[in-house]
């Protein structure tokens, strides 16, 4: 599908409230799944990665049931059947590499499979652990499928070099299901959602700094309400700080010091954006967000622990950092090279063709700002649903025309995108 994005030429303005969070969505189905008893999740997400990990479980024999189009129902005996096809983990590295952790420790054996774009993404990061765990994992090279042939697991201590969300609960959901204390060590604190679900649902698991420990336990079901994706936010105030005259709100939107990185960011930057009516949600910090431009945006660096807590958003930070006076150097990101694509050589290409002045580095890049930028290209969004919106922002300050091609990768985490969009312009 090809896109094409025109300047705009008045403020964004209104209120919208943001779709659910993604990562918490995937979680509240998966912990909910080897839960014991019945609850309700709220406000589940609609993206197509949250339904690859909905749709699995269900193979996995969990009652999962809609009440309505965000509302789920899950019954669970807090037991897995084995599946009797291969598990579908469609383009979701999230579904791929938690549930490994969960599945490594079963009594029975299964084949974990995804789309073209999971299969080119590395597994190695989770296979190493899990095999010091006593898992047995087979891989093609480090990548799915994978064979997972559940055995009895055993607690280790695990020091990560890498700041992961992602491997961080993979060896805290298998040491639910092990023998003695698992306990995982990181050199910055990535985003904590699995850590306060675990919490919520009665898990013992204790937290010291950098620092997560779990022992063996059995989950208990709760109902889950489901806050707004900071992340799916984040084009909307990068969106909100460029476009001239623009003024408005986002509700609703998780405010997790681990995943809001952006509103520190923009704010070091020079942006005005306002947190409001801040409560909690099943343990989740929330909040409304007021968006103003004042068009006095600096570049900064971002490196070092800010990179967890704003990975998914530095592609639309870019875009941002065109329009801030000065250089924004972000470093320490390499990991942006195993996404859905490798994120800084693909940024990079797409938005010189527009105009803007930016630097390929080896973990990270290099935007030298304050110029208008020229568009009249067709950018490639290279199946990356991050980088397609991404473009969509920056075609909103550009002088001509842009085409996006690829677009619809956006229904893989923010099918509402364009529609929230329209309600602001």
């Amino acid at each position: 599908m090809l896109k094409t994005v025109k300047k705009l030429e008045q403020g964004l303005r209104g209120s919208i409230t943001i779709p659910s969070d993604k990562s918490i969505s995937h979680r509240a189905v998966m912990f909910s799944s080897i839960a014991k008893g019945e609850c309700i999740i709220r406000n589940f997400s609609s993206g197509a990665d949250c339904h690859s990990t909905l749709n699995l479980f269900k193979q996995l024999g969990v009652d999962i049931q809609f009440l309505d189009n965000k509302t789920l129902k899950i019954k669970s005996t807090g037991e897995l059947k084995k599946s009797q096809t291969p598990l579908d983990n469609g383009n979701s590295g999230t579904t791929m590499r938690l549930v490994s952790g969960i599945l490594a420790g079963q009594n029975f054996n299964s084949v974990m499979i995804g789309d073209t774009s999971l299969s080119k993404r590395p597994m190695k990061r989770i296979i190493e652990p899990l095999t010091l765990m006593g898992a047995d994992i087979t891989s093609v090279d480090g990548h799915a499928p994978l064979t997972i042939k559940g055995r009895p697991l055993q607690g280790i201590t695990y020091h990560s070099k890498l700041a992961s969300a992602q491997v961080k609960s993979c060896l805290l959901l298998a040491g639910l299901n092990a023998d003695g204390e698992t306990t995982f060590i990181e050199p910055y604190t990535s985003r904590n959602h699995t850590e306060r679900l675990f919490e919520y649902l009665g898990a013992d698991i204790k937290i010291n700094g950098t620092s997560v420990c779990v022992k063996p336990s059995q989950l208990t079901a709760k109902d889950i309400d489901v806050v707004g994706d900071i992340s799916s936010a984040a084009f909307f105030v990068a969106a909100g700080l460029i476009v001239k005259g623009s003024d408005f709100v986002i509700k609703n939107v998780g405010v997790n010091h681990t995943r809001s990185g952006i509103i520190d960011i923009v704010s070091r930057m020079g942006g005005c954006v306002e947190i409001m009516n801040e409560h909690i949600i099943a343990g989740e910090p929330c909040a409304d967000i007021r968006v103003q431009y004042t068009g006095t945006l600096n570049g900064c660096v971002i490196e070092g622990e800010d990179i967890p807590r704003l990975i998914d958003e530095l592609p639309v930070i870019a875009v941002l950092a065109s329009q801030a006076k000065g250089e924004t150097i972000v470093r320490n990101a390499e990991d942006l090279r195993n996404k859905e694509s490798d994120r800084i050589k693909c940024l990079v290409n797409e938005l010189t063709k527009i105009g803007v002045n930016i630097e390929e580095t080896q973990d990270g890049f290099i935007v030298r700002g304050k110029k208008e930028l020229s568009g009249g290209a067709e950018l490639e969004s290279y199946h990356d649903h991050r980088l397609a919106m991404s473009f969509y922002i920056a075609g909103l300050v550009c002088k001509n025309e842009i085409a996006i091609n690829g677009f619809e990768w956006t229904n893989i985490s923010f099918p509402e995108f364009e529609e929230l969009m329209d309600n602001l312009i």
